[in-house]
């Protein structure tokens, strides 16, 4: 764990170290709510990754927490980095979410082997963002847990009792109990931002990350393009992911926030890369004997959508396709995303 955090903390000073010259942000009472849902019902399957859902609350600017350059650099210099620079709001968030995977075959009471393990991931995460107008930085902690204790099978039947489905018959073989950490940074960029006097535009953000704990650990390295109408001053659109809460205004002119304009709506397409180390829902438990399989290295996701913006609103939908995560995996996954954003 001293590896992965001193790692994490090498990467934050690269990052510092690219980081564009921008002007100052001005601080905001708003406060944002972001919902989150995805599922592959959206592509007629029920296997892989089956389900999630998050639900995520993002402080108003906390301008008293930023300090001059360089403060506390020397002692912490990855919390540092976000506490440093008067041309920075900063924000807390808090996120509750579960995740849950299935193998192909729901069907099979038995232990399939070189199919995915049943498992499910109930967490907390907190984090702290830095930002201004082109630049987001998130720094977030998750804590949870794997197994039985996460209560996956029970969310899983109670949804399948609501809409009439069959329930998976495998879940008595599903990862044992185990505490989980991750420790997530990233930095998001929104460049070549541009919009016309009449309220059509485009931008483009790239990002980049890490991740690193029991349950994960992996790079990861994307960009997403928008164009449409009236788009929002934020960093796009995220998925239920480590630091996936990018859809917050970043600056008080956000239109959802200064109310100038009601009505925007863009399209867009995302991708992303992510070079993989650990897996703990395909690598299996950490501490003890369960059912794995062998993960792929590489994995990648590439998505397309659309999103609305009505006042304080922003709601999204993304149809997103990724590759195989584990060697003996069939063929690769599509599934659909919904997202909520209110600023309040």
């Amino acid at each position: 764990m001293n590896r992965w955090i001193s790692g994490l903390a090498v990467f934050c000073m690269v990052l510092t170290a690219i980081a564009p010259p921008i002007a100052a942000a001005e601080p905001d009472n708003t406060e944002n709510l972001m919902f989150y849902f995805e599922n592959d019902t959206f592509s007629g399957t029920d296997e892989n990754y089956s389900n999630a859902f998050k639900l995520a609350w993002i402080s108003e600017d906390l301008d008293e927490m930023g300090g001059p350059d360089g403060y506390a650099s020397r002692d912490l210099p990855l919390l540092g980095h976000f506490f440093a620079g008067r041309d920075f709001q900063r924000n807390l968030g808090v996120s509750f979410g579960q995740n849950i995977y299935t193998p192909a075959d729901t069907d099979a009471e038995t232990l399939v082997k070189g199919d995915r393990p049943y498992a499910g991931f109930t967490y907390l995460a907190f984090a702290i963002h830095r930002k201004n107008r082109r630049l987001l930085d998130t720094l977030e902690l998750t804590l949870g847990i794997v197994g039985p204790a996460s209560l996956a099978e029970e969310t899983q039947d109670t949804v399948h009792d609501i809409i009439d489905s069959d329930k998976a018959q495998g879940w008595d073989h599903q990862l044992e109990n185990e505490p989980g950490l991750v420790l997530t940074l990233q930095r998001n960029w929104r460049l070549a931002a541009n919009e016309s006097e009449g309220g059509w535009g485009w931008d483009f953000i790239p990002h980049l990350g890490a991740t690193a704990g029991n349950v994960a650990v992996f790079a990861n390295a994307g960009a997403g393009l928008r164009f449409g109408y009236h788009i929002p001053e934020d960093f796009g659109t995220g998925l239920v992911r480590p630091a996936g809460n990018v859809s917050v205004p970043a600056v008080s002119s956000d239109r959802r926030i200064s109310r100038k304009k009601e009505f925007g709506v863009y399209g867009f397409i995302r991708a992303e890369g992510r070079a993989m180390a650990h897996d703990l829902f395909l690598d299996g438990n950490t501490w003890e004997d369960s059912h794995s399989v062998d993960s792929k290295p590489f994995v990648g996701d590439v998505g397309a959508g659309i999103a609305f913006v009505y006042k304080a609103l922003k709601l999204t939908y993304s149809h997103v396709y990724r590759t195989e995560t584990f060697e003996e995996q069939d063929d690769a996954q599509t599934f659909g995303s919904i997202s909520l954003t209110i600023a309040y």
